[in-house]
């Protein structure tokens, strides 16, 4: 039996995506406080999401999705969360595991997250902006692509560059 160790870089991610458990179940059950917004960047085909097929069509990779003005039906649980989201007037149900996560930004306080897709994977840019923003409303964020026909709702959002301080698990790694 080969020993392992301990595994930090797993217990600290598992950390990290509680924290966007926590910011999403005060969301679900007390609305977002103030200018509080979140860019939910997961990882399309991962086990357990579930998208219209539009979408996957769409993103079949990643996909970025903004929570601030217009969702509805949050629900968080232990292992993810579900959203109602319109694209193109269109509604869909979103089901996001927490491990399918790439990304978590708060950008009204300057906060981020970036999670590994797997132990092996290589490094992301931190400076790089999702290229793939997609608004609840189906509006591109200032920056990214149109991808789907909006409802004229809200107003764009920026989407947070090299001034947003991101926390990646390589900064708690041995290097």
């Amino acid at each position: 039996m080969v020993d392992e160790g301990l595994q930090y870089d797993r217990m600290v991610e598992g950390a990290l995506r509680g924290v966007v458990r926590q910011a999403l179940d005060v969301a679900a059950r007390l609305g977002l406080p103030g200018a509080h917004h979140f860019y939910v960047t997961f990882r399309t085909t991962a086990t357990g999401v579930v998208i219209p097929d539009f979408l996957l069509t769409q993103y079949p990779e990643e996909m970025t999705i903004v929570l601030q003005h217009q969702f509805r039906d949050l629900v968080v649980d232990g292992d993810g969360f579900s959203v109602t989201l319109s694209f193109g007037g269109r509604p869909a149900m979103l089901v996001i595991p927490f491990d399918a996560l790439a990304a978590f930004v708060d950008p009204s306080v300057r906060f981020g997250l970036q999670f590994d897709a797997a132990p092996e994977a290589a490094p992301v840019d931190e400076t790089a902006p999702p290229a793939n923003v997609e608004r609840f409303d189906g509006q591109p964020a200032a920056g990214g692509p149109r991808s789907a026909e909006g409802d004229g709702a809200g107003d764009a959002q920026p989407v947070p560059a090299a001034g947003a301080e991101v926390v990646t698990l390589d900064q708690f790694r041995k290097k």
